[in-house]
């Protein structure tokens, strides 16, 4: 599974960047807008909206719950820093996917038992080497998980390229969420393509 994060910093446009992916065959688009207003990201949410239910594209909000449930996409993905994952629940109903940041075995088992979807395994590369998590880092955390039980799926971000990708689903992540390395590429939808082609495929 692939999910694509928005990135403000890429010279293409958010708009062009979503238009782009799901041209590319992504089904999942995560609205990323951290410096801008809500009014902004609200102008992108109207613009993509009726070509992601054209196409069955899964569109989520990074941290804004109040503005997921305005803007009524398919959910939030939180930080930790962000409203508790048992108030987005109850804001956004028992549909809505919520998806959580953790960047540790202790933060996957602070939530383990509240109504989340997936888990977002962070960072796996970073410009500082030394709070990255690395593959060793998420193979631990992977495998920390089955010896717990803890079955939610989990994927992995920060800073992946193409070359990552197989050995991240080796270390046993179910996904992975992809920003930079698709928004700023020359051909955003043949940078899709590529990913997706790298990933095990998945029935219908």
């Amino acid at each position: 599974m692939l999910q694509f994060v928005t990135n403000t910093k890429s010279a293409t446009p958010v708009k062009d960047q979503i238009i782009s992916v799901i041209k590319g065959g992504c089904r999942w688009v995560q609205i990323n807008m951290p410096d801008s207003s809500d009014e902004e990201i609200k102008k992108v949410v109207e613009e993509v909206k009726p070509l992601c239910e054209e196409k069955g594209v899964f569109l989520i909000m990074a941290h804004k719950v109040d503005l997921a449930k305005e803007c009524n996409v398919g959910g939030v993905d939180l930080s930790k820093d962000d409203v508790p994952p048992s108030k987005a629940r109850m804001l956004l109903g028992p549909a809505a996917v919520i998806g959580v940041t953790v960047n540790s075995l202790a933060d996957v088992l602070a939530v383990s038992q509240l109504d989340i979807d997936y888990y977002t395994i962070a960072p796996f590369k970073t410009s500082d080497e030394k709070d990255s998590l690395g593959l060793n880092g998420i193979r631990k955390i992977c495998f920390e998980m089955e010896e717990k039980e803890v079955n939610i799926p989990h994927v992995a971000a920060g800073g992946i390229t193409a070359d990552d990708v197989l050995s991240l689903i080796e270390a046993g992540v179910n996904g992975i969420a992809v920003s930079k390395a698709i928004a700023c590429a020359e051909d955003i939808e043949k940078e899709t393509e590529k990913f997706i082609s790298l990933l095990p495929k998945t029935e219908d």
